[in-house]
């Protein structure tokens, strides 16, 4: 789920259209959590994976987006299998990460159509915003800066969105947000600052709080690259994780090993457009582009 610090508000002051927007939190100030129901806690592991039969997911047809006149995306086709963990690769200002906050309704789009589990967001369309608004609650998003809040207890973190978004009690956010802290190995870290955590702990809560919105899919955004290369790990094991229990997810990385053993497909992307894509065994093995064999041999 998308999470960013731009401006905090007084406290006790919710304003449920910045989380709209971009899913930021304003300071607030919780009492002790009293106690937690386990039975709850350990039902929020089996989140609604809105994926679960569907195929095709994710379909995006004939992306374009520019700034300023330079294109960012040309004409980007996609499709996303439900449970399928899809690697996205490719160099730097290629568009990858444009391309997820188009799919997350973060950023705006000039052509093209974007569908993600029957809801389908087109530049023209009358309910625009609506739309964008949906899709947003239904795909999350994790960034590579982690976005935690320091005023929050990691519990807390994980139990505010969805007691602002969707109405949930306290007692009911915390047992579940519980629930999705022990999925990532965070339990025993639930009542401490962010700031107490590593680097890769702080990204695995990201992730716990993006869970704890039930989102069809989720999407990282080099969710390592700004970690110790010791911390790695933890995170891409929480991902493959994931992935074992059909949660479909798309990630933009550098991490080729990862992409190599985890990938159900991989699309490499260069200047704006998708131009591979397939399995892990073909791109890495016998890639058909001139341009994907020239980017892989920085790796292999």
């Amino acid at each position: 789920m998308a999470l960013a610090v731009s401006k905090m508000l007084p406290p006790g002051r919710f304003q449920k259209e910045s989380f709209d927007h971009n899913q930021q939190l304003q300071r607030h100030q919780y009492t002790k959590p009293g106690i937690i129901n386990s039975e709850l806690a350990y039902s929020a592991l089996n989140y609604e994976n809105c994926s679960s039969m569907e195929q095709h997911l994710i379909e995006v047809e004939g992306l374009k987006k520019s700034f300023q006149g330079n294109r960012v995306l040309n004409g980007i086709n996609l499709r996303v299998d439900a449970r399928q963990l899809t690697v996205l690769i490719g160099p730097s200002g290629c568009g990858k990460s444009t391309l997820l906050r188009c799919l997350n309704g973060l950023e705006d789009f000039d052509e093209g159509r974007i569908t993600i589990g029957g809801l389908t967001l087109e530049k023209n369309c009358r309910e625009y915003k609506q739309t964008a608004h949906k899709l947003r609650m239904t795909v999350g998003l994790v960034f590579q800066s982690f976005n935690l809040f320091p005023h929050l207890s990691v519990l807390d973190n994980v139990a505010y969105p969805p007691m602002i978004v969707k109405k949930l009690s306290k007692m009911d956010a915390r047992a579940q947000a519980m629930g999705f802290l022990e999925k990532v190995g965070l339990r025993e870290k639930a009542e401490m600052a962010p700031e107490q955590l590593s680097g890769g702990q702080q990204q695995r809560a990201a992730i716990a709080r993006a869970l704890a919105m039930k989102p069809k899919v989720i999407l990282y955004d080099e969710p390592t690259s700004a970690l110790d290369p010791a911390l790695v790990d933890e995170v891409l094991d929480v991902m493959k994780g994931l992935h074992s229990e059909g949660i479909t997810q798309i990630v933009v990385t550098h991490e080729m090993r990862f992409a190599r053993d985890a990938a159900d497909k991989i699309a490499f992307m260069y200047d704006g457009a998708i131009v591979e894509e397939g399995t892990a065994d073909v791109i890495f093995s016998n890639p058909a582009d001139s341009r994907t064999r020239q980017f892989l041999r920085r790796f292999l």
